[in-house]
């Protein structure tokens, strides 16, 4: 193992080389492949796939994240019911976690939303003023939003997996079961 080399823990770092090679108005995806080594315990070491939004033009506003994240939610779960909960991530100020309404229908909806009936799904924010300076772009012209999830974790809620290894442990059956929702 080589102190010096860090792989990527997230897919910012391609937001922001599209940010330095182009000018607002500008909407991309980053999904991609990243790397976590979290202390919780010895096997809390994790590879999975993250998908980053990004969305800078003039007058975007947090409204336009929320309703963003509204129409995503209802198409995606078939859940209207979000709620935005105050967080940080160090590049968008202001930060929210976002979670969906799941409801409390079932014993698998106990246990996952921990008797809440409240589901964590993805983080976002607004592009800290910061950023954009940091990328040559007006930040007193534009404004902008960012969002993150983990894909494997929603691809979980949606089939109902209880084991996010079964991803990682090439067994085409697996992927066999699965149809298109």
């Amino acid at each position: 193992t080589n102190p010096d080399i860090l792989l990527r823990t997230h897919t910012s770092s391609v937001q922001i080389r599209y940010m330095e090679e182009n000018q607002p108005p500008m909407r991309i995806l980053s999904p991609g492949r990243v790397f976590r080594n979290e202390a919780i315990s010895s096997r809390s070491h994790c590879i999975f796939h993250q998908i980053e939004g990004l969305y800078i033009d003039e007058n975007v506003s947090f409204a336009d994240l929320k309703q963003t994240i509204q129409f995503f939610t209802t198409e995606l779960f078939g859940k209207s019911k979000i709620r935005l909960r105050p967080s940080y991530f160090p590049f968008t100020e202001p930060s929210a976690e976002v979670d969906v309404y799941w409801g409390l229908n079932s014993e698998t909806d106990y246990r996952i939303t921990k008797g809440t009936g409240w589901l964590e799904i993805m983080g976002c924010g607004m592009v800290d003023p910061a950023v954009l300076k940091n990328v040559n772009i007006d930040a007193d012209k534009y404004s902008g939003y960012a969002f993150g999830m983990g894909i494997e974790r929603i691809v979980m809620l949606l089939y109902q997996m209880s084991d996010i290894r079964m991803f990682f442990e090439n067994d085409k059956r697996m992927l066999e079961q699965f149809k298109s929702l």
